[in-house]
């Protein structure tokens, strides 16, 4: 990956929407070897798709929250834990815990109804974190 692969990356990072006229503009190639290192990326997966980011305060979503999943050595709920509604992320992690996921819902009052119907049921003990506020939140890589 030369410099200018890293300078495609990082412009359709920053807005997915761009033009491939011009990204070939600002990287100093023609638009079909553009496309070409572009079509690259997304056959060899680093590219895996393209997204609209949302506001979720706007959408009402004002609750965030990470929960720390502790299960037995025999349970195996990842799948549940990928289908739950407001599950933006589902880590398996090293340490006393097993699992570390992102949630975004309305309020405390729908976090808490999602905790006891669909996450504690399937676990020993849960630890909830409430993020109060997020001064840097971006799914972005640096390289």
């Amino acid at each position: 990956m030369d410099h200018i692969d890293k300078k495609i990356l990082d412009l359709l990072q920053n807005n997915a929407r761009i033009s491939n006229a011009d990204v070939a503009r600002q990287v100093k190639l023609a638009p079909s070897v553009t496309l070409a290192r572009i079509r690259k990326f997304e056959g060899k997966g680093i590219i895996t798709g393209y997204e609209a980011k949302l506001n979720p305060r706007e959408l009402g979503l004002d609750m965030l929250a990470f929960v720390l999943i502790k299960v037995t050595g025999d349970k195996d709920i990842e799948a549940s834990l990928v289908d739950i509604p407001g599950v933006q992320e589902v880590h398996n992690v090293a340490g006393d815990d097993c699992y570390l996921i992102k949630i975004r819902t309305r309020n405390t009052e729908s976090l808490s109804v999602l905790m006891k119907e669909r996450v504690r049921g399937e676990s020993i003990s849960t630890k909830t974190i409430i993020v109060l506020n997020t001064l840097k939140e971006t799914a972005q890589l640096s390289f």
